[in-house]
């Protein structure tokens, strides 16, 4: 067991020397790593003089221990004083001449300590001993309440005065003491004195690992990572043990002392215990949940939920649009979920922009101030400056920043021509609490950086055109006669043309029809027999017709999308039947192109409440442009699905594709993309703006994909849920066969 404790005492020495040297190297002239160093010196002193306490056989050796142990808690107690009275700063916080006094008399008892002592002589008890006090134990008493007690209340004061990141150091010497003021004493006193049980004596070397190691942290980093909930919960625990563990030896103690005789190990004791384990168990509840209450207040004064926060802020941005109420608003939003002190918004001028300064607060910067910030935060290449992070170089500006008590600036920055132009700086107060903004903090900043640089753009415009508003009002009222009357004469006009198109296009799709009807008598043999030459001549007719029919589809379509009578007229619809009947008619054009034409028609299909010959229009939109657009020898194949929930209809090809920098502007009216315009340069660009239109009225939506020079599929597709009326089952195989595949090649 003592190889154990050796090989614990060891390593936590070791441990410890390391951290108090790496501290203490960081900055050889700051007082309080000095005083760091000494400290942990002279708690490694202490828990060697605790190991050979308990791992000695020899009573004038234990007794020698106990007298170390006491000595160096007077060391202990004197640097722990001095360090709280030092620490996070490079000077004593004290008066001068009662700091030299405390150290004299510090130095007194330490002495007193060492010889005579605090403990006159001993008792020998088994292999160990009961030391008897000396009236000097009166003087280490005194002296380590007030060392303890006035470096506990010194902590406290500091750290209810102190901001920023001594505030947050402050907080991990708070955190570290508790090892060492609550554990230590009941498992290295209370353990081994008054239960006469040594075991836990071991754990002490932990105890001053812990305590250096999270000072030493709080010493050299200040915002790597956020403690906060460990601090508590660590903190909520230490105080529940102490206290429980101190309730529960009083009661024992003073039940023993009123119930036992000397010596009784009768029932008795065994009742008194299990009932003090009772209480014990009903009390640690209460007692925890009431540390928590407090650890709640001490460490989570600035607690907000991130979501509810920007969510509110989100709500504040898209509320206002004026900039003064934007900013006002949104100020006092972020000021009372951050817990800043203020929050301000300052905005650059610019020729028709003039800067102000909009917040919760009103602070009266000199010019001079203002002049420092722009000029010295311009040359931070940072987007968040924390003041408690500037460089030394920078000194200028973080007087400035400290003076008007501002923690973080964070700069907003937009886009123009290719350069990043800050258009206004967020300034974040200190926090009420007096601590520094956490990681946390700082990422909700960033988000909300983001947020107020869209809001405030949007504001400025809007403000611009107000503005612009005010001073053409009088320009604008006069010429408002003339431009009625212009609008007028355009208005006029334009139904002029609408009636026109409409009328144009009604007069020309009747004479086609017939041409078109002729035509396909022609070609069906029923005027006589035609030879190839003819065929083909009379094929292209055909198609120029069918071409020429759907094109005055779409003007018409389009004139009475502007007039608004545009009309879905949706009945029973087998779309298998109608994509067949459709791609029939594109049989002959893929043969003389040398293209292969696949479709394959689906067995069962359902039947679809549909405008029927709007969808014609659109499947032979994407079947002809499919055909025109593929080279000869490429392929074309359509399909036609379905699913559970939905029903897809798809044309792909293996043609020329769409560039990716054009593919956005596609299913626009009048748009072609530029190797379209040079493979087909009559195009309109209205085929694919009606497919789109008349998909999307029937509540469809548009399928597309496309790689140049790699081919494009288009189509449509429609919710099953929504449209389909009833399964569509095919007739008999024998009376009607199906389709498999049409197929055109040369």
């Amino acid at each position: 067991m003592h190889k154990i404790d050796l090989l614990i005492l060891v390593l936590a020495a070791v441990s410890n020397i390391i951290i108090a040297l790496l501290v203490y190297l960081k900055n050889k002239k700051h007082l309080s790593h000095k005083i760091f160093l000494f400290l942990v010196g002279s708690l490694i002193f202490w828990m060697t003089a605790n190991y050979f306490s308990v791992s000695s056989t020899d009573h004038q050796a234990i007794f020698l221990s106990v007298k170390l142990i006491l000595a160096s808690v007077v060391l202990q107690t004197t640097l722990f004083f001095l360090f709280v009275a030092t620490f996070p700063g490079n000077k004593l916080n004290m008066n001068a001449k009662l700091a030299k006094m405390y150290l004299l008399f510090s130095g007194i008892v330490f002495l007193v300590g060492l010889y005579p002592g605090f403990f006159a002589d001993y008792k020998p008890n088994g292999n160990s001993i009961i030391p008897n006090p000396s009236p000097f134990i009166a003087l280490f008493m005194f002296h380590t309440a007030i060392s303890i007690g006035g470096g506990i209340t010194r902590l406290f004061i500091r750290f209810r005065n102190s901001k920023g990141i001594d505030k947050n150091q402050l907080k991990f010497l708070i955190l570290a003491s508790s090892f060492i003021l609550v554990f230590s004493p009941i498992t290295n006193f209370i353990f081994p004195v008054v239960f006469d049980n040594r075991s836990f004596v071991a754990i002490g070397p932990i105890d001053t690992l812990l305590f250096a190691s999270i000072i030493a942290y709080s010493m050299v980093r200040h915002r790597l990572f956020d403690f906060r909930s460990i601090v508590a919960k660590a903190f909520v625990y230490l105080l529940t043990f102490g206290l429980a563990t101190a309730l529960y030896i009083s009661a024992v103690f003073g039940l023993s002392l009123l119930f036992l005789d000397e010596g009784d190990l009768s029932v008795r004791i065994q009742v008194i215990y299990t009932v003090l384990a009772i209480l014990l168990a009903y009390s640690y509840l209460p007692i925890k949940n009431f540390f928590d209450r407090f650890t709640n207040k001490f460490f989570f004064r600035d607690r907000y939920d991130p979501q509810e926060f920007l969510d509110e802020l989100n709500k504040s941005i898209v509320r206002n649009i004026e900039i003064g109420i934007l900013l006002r608003h949104s100020t006092a939003v972020i000021e009372n979920n951050l817990h800043s002190s203020f929050c301000q918004v300052a905005l650059r001028g610019s020729d028709d922009i003039p800067s102000r300064i909009i917040g919760t607060k009103e602070i009266n910067y000199s010019e001079k101030d203002l002049e420092t910030i722009k000029s010295e935060i311009k040359e931070l290449n940072t987007r968040t400056i924390i003041t408690d992070e500037i460089p030394p170089e920078q000194k200028e500006l973080k007087a400035v920043l400290s003076k008007h008590s501002i923690d973080v600036v964070v700069r907003l920055t937009e886009s123009s021509y290719g350069n990043q132009q800050t258009i206004a700086y967020i300034i974040f107060g200190a926090k009420k609490s007096g601590n520094v903004y956490s990681n946390q903090d700082l990422k909700i900043i960033d988000i909300i950086a983001d947020e107020l640089v869209i809001a405030i753009q949007n504001a400025l415009r809007f403000e611009e055109i107000q503005e612009f508003n005010v001073t053409l009002q009088k320009k604008v009222n006069d010429a408002t006669g003339k431009l009625r009357k212009t609008n007028e004469k355009l208005k006029a006009m334009d139904e002029t043309k609408d009636e026109f198109i409409s009328m144009a296009s009604h007069q020309l799709r009747t004479p086609l029809t017939s041409v078109k009807g002729y035509l396909s008598m022609v070609l069906e043999g029923d005027a006589g027999e035609i030879n190839e030459n003819q065929k083909k001549l009379l094929d292209q007719a055909f198609v120029s017709s069918q071409r020429m029919v759907y094109l005055i589809a779409d003007l018409l379509n389009v004139s009475r999308l502007r007039t608004g009578k545009f009309i879905i007229d949706a009945h029973s619809t087998n779309l298998a039947d109608v994509v067949e009947t459709e791609i029939a008619q594109l049989i002959e054009q893929a043969k003389a192109k040398n293209q292969t034409l696949v479709f394959d028609k689906p067995k069962d299909f359902p039947l679809l409440t549909l405008d029927e010959t709007k969808i014609r229009q659109v499947i032979m939109n994407f079947a002809d442009n499919a055909l025109f657009y593929t080279p000869s020898g490429g392929k074309i194949k359509i399909e036609l699905t379905t699913d559970k929930n939905h029903i897809y209809f798809a044309v792909k090809d293996n043609g020329i594709g769409v560039p990716k920098d054009e593919q956005k502007h596609m299913f626009t009216k009048f748009y072609r993309a530029k190797n379209a315009r040079n493979a087909r340069p009559d195009g309109t660009g209205l085929g694919l703006f009606m497919a789109k239109k008349v998909i999307t009225a029937q509540g469809g939506n548009i399928l597309f994909e496309s790689s140049e020079g790699k081919g494009s599929t288009f189509g449509f597709s429609f919710n099953k849920k929504h449209f389909a009326i009833e399964n569509y089952k095919a007739p008999d195989e024998a009376e009607n066969p199906t389709n498999e595949e049409v197929s055109a090649e040369k």
